[in-house]
């Protein structure tokens, strides 16, 4: 008998090394829960016994997320997607259950399984993984896509469908005769429950935690959030409901408050934790050897609910307007099982109202069947090619659109993102009369910024072909200006393929990945939380009495030690802008350095540019670039070479770089 402290180690070092090894693989450490679970539960390894305490604080995990989810519930979000949440959403969890209880009365006397079970399991099998499917989508940048969209809508609608089924799932435990009566008591307790709350409970609770943040106390606060969220969990439990639908109402109650953002905050570390100890004990449910036993049913159970949700889910999307593309790329993100599922499943099981062989197979089928999302997901665009022959078309009419919009201009600037970020610059380019194309991926955006003239077309900035028509090989510079180092990094490889000389400024949140872009080939990056905080500091200085002009200063000198392409370029603001020669800036400029270049196999202490009046920030090789070369590295065929200094300098070392 293991002792708690023992216990905890032995839990917390086995989910620890299965997280890290996925994070290796790449892989959502939800799997890695569900997989450690299985290993050391008691059908396995059996390293840990299938303690009821260890399932009760599990249930915590679920209590948190539904209160996440509580959260984000916002009527005005839901009433801007209403049409994909209550259309699409709706459909297709309704349908799916309904067509499980067919399945269930006509199947059901042969695998021991009543309408009762049917109706768990059909609820099961509705629900797909929130957390996998946003999380990849984020990586992907696809969020606001139009399959995005999509797949956001019926996501939230099955979020908040767990609601009434947590309600109604319980009441299907009680006897045949008294079930009406049950369930309709359950609804009128949650219904009454609601009502109470949810009327004078948000004032309550503005009230509340306004009195509590007065104190300006952290922990204070943390420790009022748990008591608020188990409180309420509590309140739904002894009227006879779950914990989760608690947690929920106190989600919501908070989220229209302007505590929602401080508490998202809080109770993510709690969340997090339990939560993944609940998908341990799920997994800990599994019993490996009658899988083994029954191998050929858990692949049944695999494939026939992937493909029903699959085809049912194209056949909605297709019947609500989409795409055959984007109807393909929605079912395959829906198709596979979902957290929520576990959590119907496991009510299911407890009550009885499915059969323990079943139950096992079922839970196996959702095992896999969750483990396969993430390669759906990461395929999805091979898999429309091979399913839809008019995806083909569709993206030729993109890239024609992005062609059409570029080829008329020349030393443009290519501005990938339309957000904020890129509407300031696309102003700013224009006020200097330079020609830009911008890329964006949200379609109402592009349509309505389309509408009113500008020059931004639909276009994923991270594919190849997109950059080639957009006319990368003519233009003077390339602006990435939302802030994900995944995608910045894929438009710098295919930018060093395409134009390795092109001038590339990479926005991010800080300083983090700023090596990585670097060596990427980023010309420079700008760091947002810099930018925010010099703002702070010479506003903080005028204020403090400090001269506007030393202020000014000490902002160009911060910028001048972090930005090189910035240096020289800041004035004090007695200057006059419009007299200053600009022949006397200096700027960047790069240097391709071709097979027969004189610079060939010559060190740069040898050709000595400084001399000149030029500067080598940096040598990119290979796709790598090297900031601040040593003086004795000598160049090579293939090596592109950073310059800084004024135009005429700029002139004589690309001559001496060059010319024989």
């Amino acid at each position: 008998m293991t002792s708690g402290l023992e216990f905890a180690l032995l839990l917390l070092s086995c989910v620890v090394g299965g997280v890290v090894a996925f994070r290796l693989l790449h892989l959502p450490p939800l799997l890695a829960y569900l997989t450690v679970g299985i290993l050391i539960g008691p059908h396995a390894l059996a390293m840990l016994p299938d303690s009821a305490d260890a399932r009760y604080l599990a249930e915590f995990g679920i209590v948190f997320l539904m209160f996440s989810i509580g959260l984000e519930f916002s009527l005005a979000k839901l009433r801007a997607m209403r049409r994909i949440v209550l259309g699409l959403g709706a459909a297709q969890v309704l349908l799916t259950i309904l067509m499980t209880l067919a399945a269930g009365w006509a199947i059901g006397r042969y695998f021991n399984v009543g309408l009762a079970g049917a109706f768990a399991l059909g609820g099961a099998l509705a629900m797909s993984s929130t957390a996998i499917v946003m999380k990849m989508l984020a990586e992907r940048m696809q969020l606001d896509s139009e399959h995005g969209r999509r797949i956001v809508g019926v996501l939230l609608f099955q979020d908040l469908a767990v609601v009434p089924l947590l309600v109604i799932v319980p009441a299907l435990g009680a006897e045949a005769g008294a079930l009406a009566q049950t369930m309709a008591i359950a609804l009128a307790k949650a219904a009454v429950l609601l009502t109470l709350l949810l009327v004078g409970g948000q004032r309550v609770m503005r009230w509340w935690f306004q009195t509590v943040a007065r104190r300006k106390s952290q922990e204070l606060f943390t420790l009022n959030l748990l008591f608020v969220t188990l409180a309420l969990a509590w309140l739904t439990e002894i009227a006879g409901l779950s914990l989760a639908l608690g947690a929920f109402i106190a989600g919501m109650l908070i989220s229209e408050t302007e505590f929602k953002h401080r508490v998202e905050e809080d109770i993510k570390p709690f969340r997090d934790v339990l939560l993944g100890l609940f998908f341990v004990t799920i997994g800990m449910l599994l019993n490996v050897r009658v899988v083994i036993d029954n191998f050929g049913w858990v692949m049944l159970a695999l494939v026939l609910p992937v493909a029903f949700k699959f085809t049912l889910i194209f056949l909605l999307a297709r019947g609500f307007g989409a795409t055959a593309g984007t109807a393909v790329r929605t079912a395959l993100a829906l198709a596979t099982a979902g957290e929520f599922g576990f959590v119907l499943l496991g009510q299911a099981g407890r009550l009885g109202l499915v059969d323990p062989l079943v139950l096992q197979v079922v839970l196996a089928a959702m095992l896999l069947s969750m483990m396969a999302a993430p390669l759906l997901l990461q395929y999805s665009d091979r898999i429309v090619l091979r399913l839809v022959s008019s995806e083909w078309l569709i993206k030729s009419l993109q890239i024609a659109n992005i062609a059409k919009q570029a080829i008329a201009i020349d030393k443009h600037v290519v501005i990938c993102g339309f957000g904020r970020s890129g509407q300031h610059l696309a102003k700013m380019l224009e006020q200097e009369g330079i020609a830009f194309v911008a890329l964006d991926l949200d379609p109402d955006l592009v349509r309505e910024a389309g509408i009113a003239g500008e020059s931004v077309v639909y276009g994923d900035a991270g594919r190849r072909e997109a950059l080639v028509a957009a006319g990368i090989s003519r233009a003077s510079a390339l602006v990435i200006t939302y802030d994900d180092t995944e995608s910045a990094l894929k438009v710098l490889h295919h930018v060093h393929e395409l134009n390795p000389s092109l001038a590339v400024i990479v926005r991010t949140q800080d300083d983090h990945d700023l090596e990585r872009l670097t060596r990427a080939g980023a010309t420079e990056v700008v760091p947002e939380i810099l930018e925010g905080s010099l703002m702070l500091g010479s506003h903080a200085l005028v204020l403090l009495g400090v001269p506007l002009s030393r202020v000014v200063k000490r902002v160009r000198e911060a910028r001048d030690q972090r930005y090189r392409l910035l240096r020289g370029h800041f004035h004090s603001i007695g200057d006059d802008e419009d007299a200053i020669d600009d022949e006397e800036h200096e700027r960047l400029h790069s240097v391709p350095i071709d097979a027969d270049a004189a610079a060939v196999g010559e060190a740069l202490r040898v050709l000595d540019l400084a001399a000149i009046g030029a500067e080598v920030t940096s040598v990119r090789r290979r796709g790598i670039r090297g900031a601040d070369p040593s003086p004795d590295m000598r160049l090579q065929a293939g090596d592109i070479v950073v310059l800084r200094g004024v135009p005429e300098a700029l002139a004589r070392a690309e001559q001496r770089l060059l010319q024989k």
